[in-house]
């Protein structure tokens, strides 16, 4: 690409990243992180407003728009303020007067469907909000998907026409069995006429003069998912696993998002226009591999961003973890700077992975044809045998004894600690002489179904009935006693666990939701404890699936997680006034989550760790941008409490253990220490998720990357890390170690271990990072 076709407010940003130019075949920008994505790509856009104040603009919902969203509002918002106006000229854009949006024309890119559009989960009310209202666009310009509005067999309804939300598209190519398949057949036909309309209208104005579209976890933009054709127009359509994994959240889990249809343009859609702007943005390392494709493939319907082959003004904003993987990137980290042992690590094993082959058996030839190996100083097979070492000591220090020793283990949502490192949590539990605490610093609320609640009402309903909820009858259960024996709760649900006894166990459970209902609502008699598990069962079937529960609601939801985590633990001993329970206020169930804030957030960490004075604290060490958000931002909180603690007290000693989970993985070279893993540790990880993790077993809210439960997937992830560990160590090292626990290994899990000037280092890099963030 010729640098000259960037315009004034991309040189600016890419001056200041570390590249020189491109070797894909869409050019990119890089930014630092994920506040600055937003800025950039708020200064492009109304860089290009202010050359078409007429023109055809067409913008994404969820997550990612976020510092996009709040940026432009700001500028908007502040356009002759000193402040605003040298942001702007510091990042290139040189603008006499304000930008007028309010005769821009609006094309809705997607939408559920059918979803009613008032719901604040739809498409169309968050276009409403955040662009039509937001940016002051005039609502008679916008093309918008409104499901109501959408035309259908007899003038019906959609809900009158699919009951339950679900659409049968072999309708289009099929008999009708019956008359109300027939009319639901003549309505899917209704709606491919309407989809068709609305293509022509966007035609009629010319095609999307700027796109601006997020990349989904199978690289779809748009709902155009994987396979689709790059002719593809506007429709009616089914989505794949990865994206009704990534549209769960939205629509209250897996099972609604699984059989919902969208309606989406296409490809053809995005790109019909030569002369029009698409602007791709994609944020943290979680999407570096589908980055890589779509930027270095040749155009391909498995890879739907490389569509934009076929613009001339396509462009990829990405920050610097979700360009990690790219060629440039990659050329870039073995070519500057220093040389470091962490290049010589990954670049061997690396190299083992692509050719498949066993280290020990490496010759030097290997080495000087790959590109990276070569460029290893005073390059031998020395080199190789070096790697092998490090990674023995890396298993030594996974297999270490700990003695008198206070672990804090922390995690952002409930069940984090467990996937990302239980084997190696029990190794130490077992030793009496340790001392260990769990901290669950969120209420974890929006993991827990309307549905997988309602049963548990239902049937605590059905208990009170049969007079089986028996603390009940205690004289002064709801004064005081509701709040003593919440251990006895634990026990007797894992009692019903070693006697198979289903009917137990769902009654062990309602014995804690009855606690906490007369906790969260004061109750104060039998009556009325059945008064208000009538009113919250009509509460949830009076909900859309998606919607933001009432408060008293989210706090249930929460205490229903926080005894899955008590029972987890409790496997081991571990009573229930050992696991803490912080409910950080940043977390609300909004689409825009808030800001760790000091009072709010940080002093209850800093409270705890005070009052536990550990020696040893594991926290989920995700890069910002990579798995969900609230684990960076607990990152962030657990970070300065751990800064304010260690004014207060000599905390060199202190051991700071970072894991990671389904959401993200170390590689062997960014950590340093390797736990070994043995099938009964992975058969005790699957078995207590299953049990004690009640809400989370039909996995509603699963991880991209494999449709099942969590622990299923963190499984996976030990046996592929396993497979790395043995191609530089080789089969034979484990199977024939002198260590039972060695020969009994079959899955490792990587993990990085530092001191806490390491980690505060590491968290200065962390606050930076948001710096440019902004809260409108």
């Amino acid at each position: 690409m010729q640098l000259s076709q960037l315009t004034q407010v991309e040189q600016c940003f890419f001056d200041r990243s570390s590249l020189n130019g491109y070797t894909t075949n869409i050019p990119y920008v890089i930014v630092p992180n994920f506040p600055n994505l937003g800025l950039l790509t708020a200064l492009r856009f109304l860089e290009w407003v202010a050359e078409n104040q007429n023109g055809v603009i067409s913008l994404p919902t969820g997550k990612t728009p976020e510092h996009f969203i709040k940026w432009t509002q700001y500028f908007l918002n502040n356009w002759n303020k000193q402040k605003a106006q040298e942001l702007m000229n510091e990042n290139g854009l040189y603008l006499n007067k304000k930008p007028d949006l309010s005769s821009l024309h609006f094309v809705q890119i997607d939408e559920f469907y059918p979803i009613n559009p008032e719901q604040h989960n739809s498409f169309y009310s968050y276009v409403s909000e955040y662009y039509i209202n937001g940016f002051g666009l005039n609502p008679k310009n916008a093309l918008l998907i409104n499901c109501n509005s959408i035309e259908l067999a007899n003038g019906l309804h959609f809900s009158n026409v699919f009951p339950n939300n679900i659409i049968d598209l072999t309708l289009r190519n099929r008999e009708p069995i019956n008359e109300f398949e027939a009319i639901q057949k003549q309505s899917i036909f209704y709606i491919d006429n309407w989809c068709t309309r609305y293509e022509e209208k966007i035609r009629e104005k010319g095609g999307i003069g700027f796109f601006l579209g997020g990349i989904g976890p199978d690289g779809h933009i748009a709902f155009n998912t994987r396979g689709s054709d790059h002719n593809s127009t506007t429709r009616l359509t089914a989505t794949n696993f990865e994206t009704q994994a990534a549209s769960a959240g939205d629509l209250g889990g897996i099972e609604v998002s699984r059989t919902r249809l969208v309606i989406t343009i296409g490809l053809d859609t995005i790109t019909y226009n030569p002369e029009g702007v698409s602007i791709i943005f994609a944020a943290g390392e979680a999407k570096a591999s589908i980055v890589k494709q779509a930027l270095e493939q040749k155009p391909n319907n498995l890879f739907p961003a490389t569509v934009l082959h076929r613009q001339k003004n396509a462009r990829f904003y990405i920050t610097e973890g979700a360009a990690i993987d790219l060629n440039d990137s990659i050329d870039l980290y073995y070519k500057s700077g220093d040389w470091t042992f962490e290049k010589t690590t990954k670049a061997i094993y690396d190299l083992c992975q692509r050719i498949d082959k066993y280290a020990h058996k490496l010759k030097l030839s290997d080495l000087k044809n790959d590109v990276y190996c070569a460029l290893i100083p005073n390059l031998s097979l020395a080199r190789v045998n070096e790697v092998i070492e490090d990674t023995k000591q890396k298993i030594n220090l996974g297999l270490r004894k700990e003695i008198n020793q206070t672990y804090l283990h922390t995690g952002p949502h409930h069940d984090d600690i467990q996937l990302g490192i239980f084997p190696n949590i029990v190794n130490h539990l077992r030793e009496a002489s340790n001392e260990f605490h769990f901290a669950i610093l969120t209420s974890g609320f929006t993991a827990v179904t309307n549905h997988m609640m309602k049963f548990l009402l239902d049937s605590l309903l059905e208990f009170i009935n049969d007079e089986k909820i028996q603390m009940l009858n205690h004289p002064d259960f709801f004064e005081n006693g509701y709040k003593y024996k919440w251990d006895k709760d634990v026990a007797h649900y894992l009692n019903k666990v070693a006697a198979k006894d289903e009917p137990g166990k769902l009654r062990g459970v309602c014995h804690r939701i009855t606690r906490a209902l007369v906790k969260i609502h004061q109750i104060k008699s039998i009556a009325d404890l059945n008064i208000q598990i009538r009113n919250n069962v009509d509460l949830i079937n009076a909900s859309y699936d998606g919607e933001k529960n009432p408060l008293h609601i989210q706090t249930l939801k929460g205490m229903l997680r926080e005894f899955e985590e008590e029972l987890v633990w409790a496997h081991y001993g571990v009573q229930v006034k050992n696991i803490e329970h912080l409910r950080l206020g940043f977390y609300t169930g909004d689409i825009f989550t808030q800001q760790p804030e000091r009072k709010r957030d940080v002093e209850p960490i800093l409270e705890m760790l005070r009052r536990l004075k550990p020696t040893v604290v594991s926290l989920a060490l995700d890069p910002e941008g990579s798995g969900p958000d609230t684990h960076y931002k607990v990152l962030q909180a657990t970070a300065e409490a751990l800064r304010q603690f260690s004014k207060e007290t000599d905390l060199s000693e202190m051991r700071i253990i970072g894991y990671r989970n389904v959401w993200f993985k170390f590689q062997p070279y960014d950590s340093n220490v390797f736990s070994p893993i043995s099938l009964n540790s992975m058969a005790v990880l699957n078995r207590s998720f299953k049990d004690c993790y009640i809400s989370q077993v039909n996995a509603s809210f699963p991880s991209y990357d494999y449709d099942g439960p969590f622990s299923d997937l963190s499984q996976k992830v030990w046996v592929e890390q396993f497979k790395r560990v043995q191609l530089i160590l080789g089969k034979d090292f484990f199977y024939e170690h002198e260590s039972p626990k060695m020969r009994a290994t079959h899955g490792m899990i990587f993990h990085k271990e530092m001191k806490l000037d390491e980690f505060l280092s590491h968290a200065r890099a962390l606050e930076e990072s948001m710096e440019g963030s902004i809260e409108i």
